[in-house]
């Protein structure tokens, strides 16, 4: 039996709908995270990916969850220029799933911030000090005289050179680390859908691919992130940069290292005898292929009795 105990909080309470907190195709992260951004003070302007990262929730849950709530109606985003050309994207979450029709009209009410928004208006001028007394013309009555006793014959003074300022070294382009360059060039080999990038797109893919690796992600775990964001109902892609820019323009927090002692991990599970008899094909496969080696052979039969090499 289960039994249950009540207290109200006196203060810093949201009030959440049961619908909501048992929302059957939701997660508990997602759940997690659209309560944390619920429960946010009006004019916060914290975005999911930061709230993943307070709330602990890792890549590859983030993205499920953000998905989730954007499948149900919770969460609608929207990318538009702002004054002074500055790109932003606005994101909208709701208690209740709401249309695509309904978010826009409350997007369009919503200021557009941008970070020309938070700078300081410019100061006026302060007021000129006039200098001490009054002005006085110049005298106009007698002669100047005829032998001052000095004499009155002044070049101008020249001006004193100075050396000219060494030009500023040319700013170093940042380098894009060589594991990011190799992690993008196998891409097209990952899945068909990406086999159409365009050649154009590598450099900035590299330069949002290295952001994940500075952060703490490994190229597993960039490549399992990437497969996760494909569409798996069938859906061709018809711009495959543009939606590898989309899934690496945010980075979410990484993994913390595992801290549980080895004698607590399970053992791994050994292999089957007929797995163990097995042995992965060496040849261009779209998946890993195993198959039954009678020697000491490294490629399938498949790949032996292609000529022209080509992928199975």
């Amino acid at each position: 039996m289960i039994y249950r105990h009540h207290i109200a909080p006196p203060r810093a309470f949201s009030q959440f709908s049961h619908d909501l907190i048992r929302h059957p195709r939701l997660s508990s992260d997602a759940v997690r995270l659209l309560t944390w951004q619920l429960s946010l003070p009006d004019g916060a302007r914290e975005s999911l990916s930061r709230t993943a990262e307070r709330a602990r929730i890792g890549a590859c849950a983030f993205t499920r969850a953000k998905r989730q709530l954007k499948e149900e109606g919770f969460v609608h985003e929207r990318r538009l220029q702002g004054p002074g050309g500055h790109w932003v994207t606005q994101q909208l979450v709701s208690n209740v799933p709401l249309s695509a029709a309904e978010a826009a009209k409350l997007l369009a009410r919503m200021p557009v911030h941008t970070p020309s928004a938070d700078a300081s208006p410019q100061v006026a001028p302060s007021p000129r000090i006039p200098t001490v007394g009054t002005p006085t013309p110049p005298p106009t009555d007698g002669h100047p005289r005829k032998d001052p006793g000095e004499n009155t014959f002044h070049h101008p003074a020249e001006p004193e050179r100075r050396p000219d300022p060494e030009p500023d070294p040319a700013p170093q382009a940042t380098e894009v680390p060589e594991a990011a360059r190799t992690l993008v060039a196998a891409l097209p080999h990952l899945s068909p859908d990406l086999r159409r990038i365009p050649r154009g797109m590598y450099d900035e893919l590299a330069r949002l691919v290295s952001r994940w690796l500075a952060a703490g992600h490994t190229p597993a775990a960039v490549r399992t992130h990437i497969l996760r964001g494909l569409p798996d109902d069938g859906t061709p892609v018809h711009r495959p940069g543009g939606l590898l820019r989309y899934l690496l323009r945010d980075v979410p927090p990484a993994p913390g290292p595992d801290t549980t002692p080895a004698a607590e991990h399970p053992a791994p599970a050994r292999p089957s005898s007929r797995l163990s008899a097995l042995r992965e094909c060496e040849g261009d496969h779209v998946q890993a292929t195993l198959f039954r080696p009678t020697g000491d052979e490294t490629h399938c039969g498949r790949c032996l009795s292609s000529p022209t090499g080509q992928r199975v």
